[in-house]
């Protein structure tokens, strides 16, 4: 029995562990323990908080199929597509770039690595019908950290990468993509959200320890 009893616990024991490594991630970012726990608390919950930015209808026309005497006419369909910004993969990311670029992040290398990651990150980027954008988790962190080594000046590596990795990839995959998103046909799409989460999620957790 305590050994099932162990079992069972391998899966909260290393969850409290990745809390703990990406708190002292975040905190080596800038921010106290205390609000490094709260900023990742807020995006893990933020990332189940979408707020609509647009609406608009879809009409699907269909067809009619003439048959000997008879008309089978089927309705267009109508379907209304959201738009949304995440709050934890867009909106928490977002303010917190602004703070370190006000504070801890110079303005030309941020810039620079900004535009790998965009670049990258928008060719990378592949629209999925039903879900929305996608793109592998471990792109962001990487490109941002190697932009910021390339480009930022000693001491200073963590928030570039910081800044470049989720701006970038919030302008690269979801902005640069807005008329694909638009195509997709899925009643819901999130900017910051679906398979981008995961990517931002990561970049504070591997800029850190470029510090």
């Amino acid at each position: 029995m305590p050994f099932i009893f162990l079992i069972l616990m391998i899966p909260l024991l290393l969850l409290l562990l990745f809390f703990n490594v990406a708190a002292l991630s975040f905190a080596r970012l800038g921010l106290s323990p205390e609000g490094a726990m709260l900023f990742l608390t807020a995006s893990v919950l933020g990332s189940l908080i979408n707020i609509p930015l647009s609406r608009r209808r879809i009409v699907r026309e269909r067809r009619v199929l003439p048959l000997p005497l008879l008309f089978f006419y089927y309705p267009p369909v109508v379907q209304e597509q959201v738009i949304c910004f995440n709050v934890g993969g867009a909106g928490l990311p977002v303010l917190f770039s602004l703070y370190l670029l006000l504070t801890r992040s110079p303005l030309a290398p941020t810039l620079l690595a900004l535009i790998v990651v965009t670049v990258v990150t928008k060719l990378m980027a592949r629209p999925q019908p039903g879900v929305g954008i996608v793109m592998p988790a471990f792109i962001p962190p990487l490109v941002a950290a190697a932009a910021a080594l390339l480009f930022a000046p000693a001491g200073q590596f963590a928030p570039v990468a910081y800044v470049a990795g989720t701006m970038g990839t919030l302008i690269g995959a979801d902005l640069l993509n807005w008329r694909a998103i638009q195509n997709l046909g899925a009643q819901m799409v999130s900017i910051g959200g679906a398979g981008i989460f995961d990517g931002i999620f990561l970049v504070g957790i591997i800029a850190a320890f470029l510090g």
